[in-house]
Order: C-alpha cells, then structure tokens, then sequence
C-alpha cells in the first residue's frame, strides 16, 4: 500500500464553542496552510482572508493567523482555538474527527508518552506499530520490553512489545496502550486496535469519526 501525506487534515470537533474556531491541520511549504475554520477545511494562502481569518504566516509546525486585529498563534493537531477567547477549546477528550487525504489515508499528528509522532490510522494492525527510529527518537526505551517473533509480509522479524503510558490526538488521551517496536524505519506510526478499539468508528465518505467508549 502506497502512503500519502499530501493533503491530509484533521481536527477534533469542538462542540457548542461560542465565537468562531479554527484550528491547523498542515502546510504546503511556507506559502499555504491547511485551516479548520468552524469545522470546514481550508487551504489559506499567507496574506488572504478566509471566513475572517487571516494568515498571517506558516510553517511545518505552527501558524499565525489574526481575526480583527487579534493575532493567534495555531500549533499542529492542537485542539481548535476559540477566536473570541485567550485558550483552546477543547472536545473534552472524547471525539477525533479524521479527513482523509489522497490515497485515502487517514492521519493525524499526536504523542506516544510526550514524544511528537505522526499517526496513520491502519484498521488491520493488532497494536500501535513503531518504527525503530520513531522509538528512539521519543526515548522509548523499547529493549526492555517483550522480544517475540512476527511473521510479515517480508518474512519473520523480531520486535518488542511494549505497554505506552499515554496516546495522545490533540486532547484526547489514552492510557496504557500495547505497541510493538519494529526492527525498521517507518513513515509514520500505525494505529492499531489497541488504540482504535477505545472507539466507537464512523466513516462517512471521506471523514472517519472516533467516539470514546471508555
């Protein structure tokens, strides 16, 4: 299966926020940026206006936008911000609301025990997967976790099983989720069913909606 990463967007549903919200869901270089303004995607050129919202400028991790002359600056995969307010509003921890981009990949950009990751949703994997590299690069100290023997596509491979202490999108939390650490670099970290069986899964179309069970 080919991995694309172009054009992807996700965000998490805000609820009943008063006042107008936007979030950052990417950038195209530092020219564009992918914007949820009021639960819409976007594609926001640096120095137009949107629905109000203008850019002001982007990059790979963060945007600055400014509504009436109140300059706010959007991190990647944060909850959506309130532009009537001075803090986030959040969805409670309990919704994830996934675009899928070309390919038909959804993804989404979020935190294995603090450590910044990029997710990429796979329905058919048992647990989160993790690249080698992802996992020393978090600091995930996964050679002290369970060495067992899988079979692949590839052959059979070793890889540690790990339990992760926290999975974060945006500000929806799990606890204590299995993983298994391949002896390989990966694009980004398959999330499996150890995390997606927290939720009840929605897809209509071209969006996927994850609602906590528990």
């Amino acid at each position: 299966m080919r991995l694309v990463a172009a054009g992807l967007s996700v965000f998490l549903w805000a609820g009943s926020a008063a006042g107008q919200s936007v979030s950052m869901s990417g950038s195209l270089g530092s020219s564009k940026a992918l914007l949820v303004i009021d639960g819409k995607p976007r594609t926001v050129a640096v120095g137009t206006t949107v629905q109000g919202v203008r850019l002001v400028s982007t990059g790979p991790q963060e945007s600055v936008v400014e509504v009436e002359g109140k300059r706010v600056v959007l991190q990647l995969g944060a909850a959506q911000m309130n532009l009537g307010d001075s803090e986030p509003v959040t969805s409670g921890g309990r919704r994830i609301v996934l675009s899928a981009g070309l390919g038909g990949h959804f993804m989404a950009p979020g935190s294995i025990n603090g450590g910044t990751v990029q997710f990429m949703v796979d329905t058919g994997a048992t647990v989160i997967a993790i690249g080698e590299s992802d996992a020393a690069r978090i600091g995930l100290k996964y050679r002290d976790g369970q060495r067992s023997m899988v079979s692949t596509a590839n052959g059979t491979v070793a890889v540690y099983r790990v339990t992760l202490s926290s999975v974060r999108i945006g500000d929806v939390l799990v606890h204590n989720v299995e993983a298994a650490v391949v002896p390989s670099s990966m694009p980004y970290v398959l999330l499996g069913n150890s995390f997606l069986g927290h939720f009840q899964m929605t897809r209509n179309n071209d969006v996927m909606t994850l609602d906590r069970r528990f």
